[in-house]
């Protein structure tokens, strides 16, 4: 059977923040080792970071601020509010992308 993939969204992350708890998979417990929120695209290789609205890079993960080739719904002013199915959360540390899982895995000295 077929299995589903969840688009990202607010709702997606928040889950996500929940199930990477007291982890260095979240934002704040990774920013001081230089974990940037970010997004990656599987299917093109390509990273974005995490940005407001406005392109300013955001300290969480948002989806407003992502390029609108990602973009799977918009709310009634015209942002962001899902992304498309090859689109996942992370962070990128150097040059590198890390998923959350990677994030809450890596051995930070």
């Amino acid at each position: 059977m077929d299995r589903i993939v969840e688009r990202v969204s607010a709702g997606s992350l928040r889950r996500e923040n929940r199930d990477f708890a007291g982890t260095t998979g979240i934002s704040i417990n990774n920013k001081t080792w230089g974990f940037i929120p970010a997004f990656y695209d599987k299917k093109t290789g390509r990273a974005e970071i995490s940005r407001y609205f406005d392109g300013r890079p955001a300290p969480i993960h948002l989806v407003e601020g992502l390029p609108e080739d990602w973009a799977a719904d918009h709310d009634v002013k015209g942002r962001i509010t899902s992304l498309i199915p090859t689109i996942i959360s992370g962070f990128v540390r150097g040059t590198a992308f890390y998923t959350r899982e990677q994030a809450a895995d890596a051995q930070i000295c």
